[in-house]
C-alpha cells in the first residue's frame, strides 16, 4: 500500500492515466487508417465508430464518483484500467465495425473513470498539502500515451493488432498495480465526510466556482478542439509537409505536454486566475505559430510542443481547482469540468471545421487564438474562494490571482 507515499502515488496515477487517456483513447485516431484499409470501413463508419468513446466517457464520468465510494479506490481504479484493457484487446481482434466500435465504446468508459477516481485515490493516499502536486503530474501523464502514438507507429508500422496487444499488456500490469499498491478503504473519517457530502450535496459557493471553472473549461475545449483535429492536416494539406510529419507532431505534443507536471505548483505559486490566464495565453501562441508558417516542420513541432504544454497544463489547473472546490468529495470535483471540456471539443470540432472550410485554416487558427486571448483576460477575474467545504484537514487554497 502506498498511503502517504506522493511519489508512489504520483508513480502509480500516472501509469493509469497513461493508459485510459493516451493508449486507450489517443493513440485510435493514428492507427485508424490502418484501420480502415483491413476491415473495408468507409468514412462515414469511421466517424460514427470515433464518435462513440464521447458517449460512454459521459456515462462513465457520471458515475466514477459513486463507484469510488462505493469500492473503494483500489477497486475501481483496477476496474478503470481493466475497462482499457478489455476495450484495446476488443480493438486488437477485432474482425469488422461492431466489435471495433465496442472496444472503442470501452475504452471510453475507462477514460471517462479514471480521472475522478485517481482524484478520490489521492485525497485518501496523499497528504493534502502535497494534493495539487501529485493531481497535475498524474494528469499530465496522459503526454506520456500522446507520445507513445507515433513511437508506437514507428515500431509497428501499419501492423496494429499486436500494437493494440501490447497496449493491452501495459494495461493488465496497470491493474494489477492498482490492486497491490492502492489502498484497499478509505479512512474512517474520509469515509464520514464522503457519507455527508453525499446526502448534502455541495453547497452554493461549490456550485458557483464548479459552474465558473466548467465555463472557462468550454472555452478551452473549443479552442484546443481546432488543434487536435486539425492542426496536422492544416501542416499537411495547407503547409505541404510530408503525411509523416503529423507523427512528429503529435511526438511535440506528448513531449511538450510534459510539462503539465508543473500545473499543480504553478496554481500554488500563482494562484489559479493568473495561472489559467497565463496557460490560455500559451494556447493562443501555439495556434498563432502554426499558423505563422505551416510549411515549417521545425516550428510546427515548437507549435506542438507549445500547444501541448498549455493543454496539459490547463488540465491540470481544472483538476487542481475542481479538487480544491469540492475537497469534501474529491472524485465528484472534475465531473462538470471534464465533461465542459469534452462538449466544448465537440462543439469546436463542429465550429472549426465550418470556418476552415468558410475562410481557410490560417484565418481559423487565428481567430481561434483570438478566442483563447479573450478567455485568458476574462479568467483574470476569476476570483471565487470555495467555501462551506465540509471536509476535514486544511481548507482548500483560494481562487485567486494573488501570487
Amino acid at each position: 500500500m502506498i498511503r502517504g507515499s506522493a511519489l508512489g502515488m504520483a508513480l502509480l496515477g500516472s501509469a493509469v492515466i497513461a493508459v485510459t487517456y493516451g493508449l486507450a483513447r489517443f493513440v485510435f485516431g493514428l492507427f485508424l487508417p490502418a484501420m480502415r484499409a483491413d476491415l473495408g470501413i468507409d468514412p462515414a463508419t469511421a466517424g460514427i465508430i470515433g464518435a462513440l468513446p464521447f458517449a460512454s466517457y459521459v456515462a462513465a464520468i457520471l458515475v466514477a464518483p459513486r463507484l469510488s465510494q462505493a469500492l473503494g479506490v483500489r477497486l475501481a481504479a483496477a476496474l478503470a484500467v481493466g475497462f482499457a484493457a478489455v476495450g484495446l484487446l476488443a480493438i486488437a481482434h477485432a474482425s469488422g465495425a461492431v466489435v471495433l466500435g465496442l472496444g472503442v465504446v470501452t475504452c471510453g468508459i475507462s477514460t471517462g473513470l479514471s480521472s475522478p477516481i485517481m482524484a478520490d485515490a489521492v485525497h485518501v493516499a496523499v497528504a493534502p498539502t502535497k494534493h495539487g502536486r501529485v493531481n497535475a503530474a498524474i494528469n499530465a501523464s496522459t503526454s506520456v500515451g500522446v507520445a507513445a502514438a507515433p513511437i508506437a507507429m514507428a515500431a509497428f508500422g501499419p501492423a496494429w493488432r499486436p500494437a493494440y496487444d501490447a497496449f493491452a499488456v501495459l494495461a493488465v500490469l496497470a491493474m494489477a498495480a492498482a490492486l497491490v499498491f492502492l489502498p484497499r478503504r478509505r479512512p474512517a473519517q474520509a469515509d464520514a465526510a464522503a457519507e455527508t457530502a453525499l446526502r448534502t450535496g455541495p453547497s452554493r459557493q461549490q456550485i458557483a466556482d464548479i459552474v465558473r471553472l466548467s465555463l472557462l473549461g468550454g472555452v478551452m475545449g473549443i479552442v484546443s478542439a481546432l488543434y487536435w483535429v486539425f492542426a496536422p492536416d492544416f501542416a499537411v494539406n495547407a503547409g505541404g509537409l510530408a503525411p509523416g510529419a503529423s507523427a512528429w507532431i503529435w511526438l511535440a505534443v506528448g513531449v511538450g505536454g510534459l510539462a503539465g507536471v508543473g500545473a499543480g505548483d504553478l496554481v500554488a505559486r500563482h494562484g489559479l486566475a493568473s495561472s489559467h490566464a497565463f496557460a490560455m495565453a500559451v494556447l493562443a501562441a501555439a495556434l498563432t505559430l502554426l499558423a505563422a508558417d505551416p510549411g515549417s516542420l521545425s516550428l510546427a513541432m515548437v507549435s506542438a510542443a507549445v500547444f501541448g504544454a498549455a493543454y496539459m497544463t490547463l488540465t491540470g489547473i481544472y483538476l487542481v481547482a475542481s479538487t480544491q472546490i469540492r475537497a469534501d468529495r474529491p472524485a465528484a470535483g472534475p465531473v462538470v469540468p471534464f465533461l465542459a471540456i469534452g462538449s466544448g471539443q465537440i462543439a469546436g470540432s463542429a465550429l472549426g471545421g465550418g470556418l476552415v472550410e468558410a475562410v481557410g485554416y490560417g484565418t481559423s487558427f487565428g481567430a481561434f487564438a483570438a478566442l483563447a486571448l479573450a478567455a485568458s483576460v476574462v479568467s483574470l477575474a476569476f476570483d471565487a474562494p470555495s467555501r462551506g467545504v465540509r471536509a476535514s484537514g486544511p481548507p482548500p487554497e483560494r481562487l485567486s490571482c494573488e501570487a
